[in-house]
């Protein structure tokens, strides 16, 4: 075989490897990677290298490699674009976390978010109760949304990720 093409084989099924690890341990908190995810990234790297390029460990190997991933990462954003079946296998849906003033605790317990971590959301979208939220949604890329029932404020991105010292739970 062409250790070229093989080169091309390898890190497909490593590109394909990672999206699936990823969409099984759901990682909505990527906007905001912590030191944990970053070392997590690091080590990974590090790990599917070889298992990409082989033993070919010459500049053009390593090019051949990277080539693939652009190339493969812009097809399936296209693929993702196009069609509606792959797009809605492939990523992650928004989540309501409170309507009308409503928490959804199922929610809230199924995402690992404290009712500490969505006040902290409302209190940077100027808001104090959750009386006075009309809606408030985990979006696809870790941001929380807020709209309060005045209606308002200003639009403001909040991201979410997990508290680290505490495990307390929604009240």
């Amino acid at each position: 075989m062409n250790p070229y093409l093989d080169i091309v084989l390898r890190s497909i099924a490593v590109y394909f490897f990672m999206i699936i690890a990823l969409r099984i341990f759901g990682k909505k908190e990527l906007s905001q990677l912590n030191t944990a995810d970053i070392i997590l990234i690091l080590l990974i790297s590090n790990s599917v290298q070889n298992a990409m390029v082989g033993s070919d460990t010459s500049l053009w190997g390593g090019l051949t490699a990277a080539a693939v991933l652009f190339a493969f990462n812009f097809i399936l954003k296209k693929l993702l674009y196009t069609y509606k079946p792959f797009s809605d296998f492939m990523l992650e849906k928004p989540e309501i976390l409170i309507h009308d003033g409503n928490l959804d605790f199922k929610k809230l317990s199924k995402l690992n978010i404290t009712s500490e971590e969505l006040k902290e959301a409302m209190r940077e979208h100027g808001v104090e109760f959750y009386k006075d939220v009309k809606l408030a949604m985990l979006e696809i890329d870790g941001n929380i949304s807020i709209i309060s029932i005045s209606g308002k404020e200003t639009l403001r991105q909040t991201h979410y990720r997990r508290l680290k010292k505490s495990k307390k739970t929604i009240r």
